[in-house]
């Protein structure tokens, strides 16, 4: 029998899977994609076909076509997207930020506070519920069922720009950049203390083991999946600092566990510890200041601002950009009037 290895990578984890298959010694000669339907669990003939015209189906390395016909030792390489597990999606009408579309994929701009896909309690009024509505009034389109694909994630209090696809296809090649880590991905996050300087978090991040709705950033590989963040000063607001991270992994909350791993969670991050008075004076005046700006942005300081990608179809580059919403840019021009008006 072959060996076959299964690797689930993501933000969370669930939305492309990597098969590691090494092709038996006694294996005849048989074309790879009649190999992968009978070797392959739930792929289709389709499914496999569009995973190797996006080259997400490598050979000893090297991409091939379907005519390829495989042989004893092969070792085979390929990247799925994974399709939604959620067997029902009822449309609704809710109003959605369309930054781009075109017939393959489209960026939506999600506000703070919504859900992106229906799960436990959250079952409507999510972002694919919305997208749902919006595509039944596009052409229907083979392999995505008429639903839209989602390619990543954001959490549900975190703003900005979120990549999805409209076709099987495009959704197989934009999960192999994502899989490569060749997307561009930066937010803009405040974060408790004074950064001194620019860096970058690495480490393991896995569940907590005190608290399982959080991650933890951990030395051990057994523990967790391989995360890097790096981040760059943007402004200094005295007990608080405006920082740009761009990811090269994105694993599930990955800036929230790794800006708290380093001593400076996000501003008003609960589940991280950013919603208390972290850094400042004791003063009540402070402290009613820092509580009107937790008010203002009800949420963790986080922004997904810029989103860069190689467009499957025609092959170019296409960068977006969002700006701060509203309870952001508020907050931040607090900061900066505070900072003005403290005492030295």
């Amino acid at each position: 029998m072959e060996n076959i290895n299964t690797l689930q990578e993501s933000e969370d984890q669930d939305l492309y899977e990597h098969l590691n298959i090494v092709v038996d010694k006694g294996q005849s000669l048989l074309r790879i994609d009649k190999f992968l339907m009978h070797r392959v669990e739930n792929a289709s003939r389709s499914r496999i076909q569009n995973a190797i015209e996006a080259e997400n189906v490598l050979v000893n390395k090297k991409p091939v076509k379907s005519s390829y016909k495989i042989k004893p030792a092969d070792e085979i390489s390929i990247v799925f997207p994974h399709p939604p597990r959620d067997t029902e999606v009822y449309p609704e009408d809710i109003p959605i930020d369309i930054v781009y579309e075109d017939q393959d994929l489209l960026i939506v701009n999600k506000s703070a506070g919504m859900v992106v896909h229906p799960g436990f309690n959250n079952y409507t009024g999510t972002l694919v519920n919305a997208l749902a509505f919006h595509f039944e009034q596009l052409p229907h389109l083979p392999g995505n069922e008429g639903r839209p694909g989602l390619v990543h994630r954001i959490d549900k209090d975190t703003s900005g720009l979120l990549l999805i696809s409209k076709n099987e296809i495009t959704m197989t090649k934009l999960a192999k950049q994502f899989f490569d880590h060749s997307i561009t991905r930066k937010y803009i996050a405040l974060a408790w203390g004074d950064i001194a300087e620019n860096g970058t978090v690495t480490g393991y991040i896995g569940r907590s083991a005190k608290n399982r709705i959080i991650m933890d950033n951990y030395d051990d590989e057994e523990k967790g999946k391989w995360s890097v963040t790096h981040y760059t000063v943007l402004e200094r607001l005295g007990y608080v600092t405006l920082i740009s991270c761009q990811l090269e992994t994105g694993r599930t909350h990955q800036i929230r566990a790794h800006m708290k791993h380093i001593g400076h969670p996000l501003f008003n991050d609960a589940n991280y510890g950013g919603d208390k008075i972290l850094k400042g004076t004791t003063f009540n005046k402070y402290k009613q200041f820092v509580q009107n700006c937790f008010n203002i942005l009800p949420r963790q300081a986080l922004h997904a601002q810029t989103l860069g990608f190689i467009h499957p179809t025609t092959r170019t580059y296409m960068e977006f950009e969002a700006p701060l919403p509203a309870d952001f840019d508020e907050a931040l021009s607090k900061w900066r009037n505070y900072i003005v008006q403290a005492p030295e």
